[in-house]
C-alpha cells in the first residue's frame, strides 16, 4: 500500500509540474479553435470544460484501466513503476501532443496530422492502420458487454446475440446523431460513476491497508507467489503465467490505457473540435490521461489484494471458493478462473453492496460500450476527411458508417466461430494499439523539431515504444513466434534504427532549412 500511496502523489506531481512543461513547450495561444472557426453543429461544437473533461476520460478509459491493471498486476509491483512513469512521461504527453495538434490542424484526425508531418507513405500505412484498428475496438467492445448482459439474462446463445444488436443498433445511433445529443449528455454521467467507483474502492483500501507486494519486492517475488498455496498445489499460477509471458515486453502491452494507449489518438480529436480555448488543453488531454493512470493504480492495488494476499477468499461466496478449490488439481489457476470482470464484479459487491454492483455493471458494461461508439465515430471522421465527404448531412454519413459496420459484424462473425477468437483478437488489438501510439509519438517529435521546441520529451517514449512494439511482434505466438531469448537483440536493433532514422533525418532537415535561409537572405 506504501508504493500505491506513493505512486498516487507521484501521479498528482506529474501533472502540475512536467504537464505544466510540456504545455510551455507546445505554446498554447489565442488563436480561433475549430469549434468555433468551424462550427457546424454535428462534430465541431462548443462544449462546457468540465464535459469535455469528462467525455475524453470515459472515451480513453473503458474498460481499459479496469482489465488491463487488473491483468498487468499478475508481472508484480513493475505494474506501479509502468503505470507511473508510463502515464508522466509517455502517455499524458501523447494525449496532449495529439489533441493540441488536431485542434491546430482544423481537427484533423491522427492520419491527417502523420500525413501532414511524416508525409504520404506513413499516412497511407497509419490510414489503413487506424480504420482497422478502430473497428477491431469496436468489436471488441460490442462482445464483451453482450456477453456480459446475456449473462445477467439467461446466458443463452439467443439472448447474447439479441444484445449484441441492441449495442450494434445503439452504435449506429450515435455514430450518426451530433457530438452534444447522446456523447455530451449521458457519457459525463457514466464517467462520474466511473470515478466514483474507484474513489470508494480507494477509500476501502486505505481503510483496510493490507500488506501488500511492494517495489522494493521487484525481483523478490517468491514469497508472495508461495503465500496462496493449498496442500502443495500452486493456487496463483503466476510463475507459469511469466515463463509464457515475459515481463518484457508483456507489461507493457497488457497495460496500455493506464499508461500509454494509441487509441487515445483515435479520441483526443474528437474533443480538439470541442474545446473553446488551447489553452484548456493540459487540464483535458494531459489531465484526462492522469485520471485514467490513478484509476489504473487503484485496480491495480484491487488486483494485488485479490491475488497476493488472498482476497478471494474474502469476497467471493463459499460457493466459488469451494468450487474453485474443488478443479484446482490438474484444473485452472486463481489468475484463469477468475477473469477480470469476475473481479470486478467481486469486489465492487463484496465492497460496497447492492449500489457497488450497480457501479461494477457500469464499470464493464456501459464503459467498453462508449468506448466502441466513439470508435466507430472517429473511424467515420477519419474516413470522411480522407474521402472529403462533408459530415453536416446524415446521409453522407450513412454512406461511410453502413460500409464500416459491415465490415465489424464480419469480423464480430469470425470472433464467434473461433473458439479462442476473443483471445487472439483482443491481443492483435493490444499489439497494433501500441503500435498506432509509436506512430502519434514519432509524428509529434517531427512537430516538435520543425518548430524548433524540445524534441527529447517525445523522441524517449517513442523509441522506446518502438522497441516494445518490435519484441512483441517477434517473440508472441500469435506472430512471429521467435525465442524469448532473442529480445534483448531485438530491442538493441529497434533502438538503434529508430534514433539513426531520426537523426539522419533531422541532419537533413535542418540542412535544407539552412539553405532555404540562405537563399532568402540572397534575395
Amino acid at each position: 500500500m506504501i508504493s500505491f500511496l506513493i505512486s498516487i502523489v507521484a501521479l498528482v506531481l506529474g501533472y502540475l509540474i512536467y504537464g505544466r512543461i510540456v504545455e510551455r513547450n507546445f505554446g498554447p495561444d489565442d488563436r480561433e479553435t475549430p469549434a468555433i472557426a468551424l462550427a457546424d453543429g454535428v462534430d465541431n461544437v462548443v462544449m462546457p470544460t468540465w464535459k469535455i473533461f469528462m467525455i475524453q476520460f470515459l472515451n480513453i478509459a473503458g474498460t481499459g484501466p479496469i482489465f488491463g491493471a487488473i491483468m498487468g498486476m499478475w508481472f508484480g509491483p513493475a505494474a506501479y513503476l509502468w503505470i507511473v512513469f508510463g502515464c508522466i512521461f509517455a502517455g499524458a504527453v501523447h494525449d496532449y501532443m495529439v489533441g493540441m495538434l488536431s485542434e491546430r490542424n482544423n481537427g484533423s484526425g491522427l492520419p491527417g496530422i502523420v500525413k501532414l508531418y511524416m508525409g504520404k507513405p506513413a499516412y497511407a500505412v497509419l490510414l489503413v492502420f487506424s480504420v482497422i484498428l478502430l473497428v477491431i475496438v469496436g468489436v471488441v467492445f460490442v462482445y464483451s458487454p453482450a456477453l456480459l448482459l446475456g449473462g445477467m439474462c439467461g446466458g443463452t446463445n439467443a439472448v447474447i446475440l439479441a444484445w449484441i444488436v441492441v449495442i450494434f443498433c445503439y452504435f449506429l445511433v450515435a455514430t450518426l446523431m451530433p457530438i452534444d445529443k447522446i456523447i455530451g449528455r449521458f457519457y459525463p454521467i457514466f464517467a462520474i460513476s466511473l470515478l466514483f467507483m474507484a474513489v470508494a474502492l480507494m477509500v476501502v483500501l486505505i481503510f483496510k491497508f493490507p500488506a501488500l507486494p511492494e517495489i522494493w519486492d521487484i525481483g523478490n517475488m517468491d514469497s508472495w507467489y508461495t503465500r496462496q498455496t493449498e496442500g502443495g498445489t500452486d493456487l496463483l499460477g503466476v510463475v507459469a503465467y511469466l515463463q509464457k509471458n515475459p515481463l518484457f515486453p508483456c507489461l507493457f502491452i497488457t497495460i496500455a490505457c493506464g499508461a500509454i494507449s494509441g487509441f487515445h489518438a483515435t479520441q483526443s480529436p474528437l474533443m480538439a473540435r470541442c474545446i473553446a480555448k488551447e489553452r484548456l488543453g493540459r487540464p483535458i488531454f494531459y489531465g484526462a490521461m492522469i485520471t485514467e493512470g490513478v484509476v489504473a493504480l487503484i485496480w491495480a492495488v484491487v488486483s494485488s489484494y485479490f491475488f497476493y494476499y488472498g482476497g478471494w477468499r474474502e469476497v467471493a461466496s463459499e460457493e466459488t471458493v469451494t468450487a474453485f478449490l474443488n478443479q484446482v488439481d490438474g484444473g485452472k489457476t486463481l489468475i484463469q478462473y477468475f477473469t477480470a470482470p469476475q473481479v470486478v464484479n467481486l469486489v465492487c459487491t463484496g465492497w460496497l453492496g447492492i449500489f457497488g454492483g450497480i457501479l461494477a455493471i457500469l464499470g464493464v458494461v456501459a464503459a467498453p460500450i462508449t468506448s466502441g461508439d466513439t470508435a466507430f465515430r472517429s473511424a467515420r471522421l477519419i474516413l470522411a476527411e480522407t474521402l472529403q465527404v462533408d459530415q453536416r448531412k446524415k446521409i453522407n454519413r450513412l454512406l461511410i458508417a453502413i460500409p464500416m459496420f459491415a465490415l465489424s459484424i464480419l469480423l464480430l462473425w469470425w470472433q464467434i466461430q473461433d473458439a479462442d477468437g476473443f483471445n487472439k483478437l483482443w491481443q492483435y488489438f493490444g499489439w497494433s494499439n501500441q503500435s498506432l501510439a509509436t506512430f502519434a509519438l514519432w509524428t509529434a517529435t517531427v512537430y516538435l523539431v520543425r518548430k524548433k521546441r524540445n524534441y527529447w520529451m517525445t523522441l524517449v517514449p517513442a523509441v522506446f515504444m518502438t522497441v516494445i512494439c518490435t519484441v512483441f511482434a517477434v517473440i508472441s505466438p500469435i506472430m512471429m513466434n521467435c525465442d524469448v531469448q532473442t529480445a534483448p537483440a531485438v530491442s538493441a536493433v529497434a533502438a538503434v534504427v529508430g534514433l539513426v532514422w531520426f537523426f539522419v533525418w533531422r541532419s537533413r532537415y535542418l540542412k535544407k532549412e539552412k539553405e532555404l535561409e540562405q537563399m532568402k537572405e540572397s534575395k
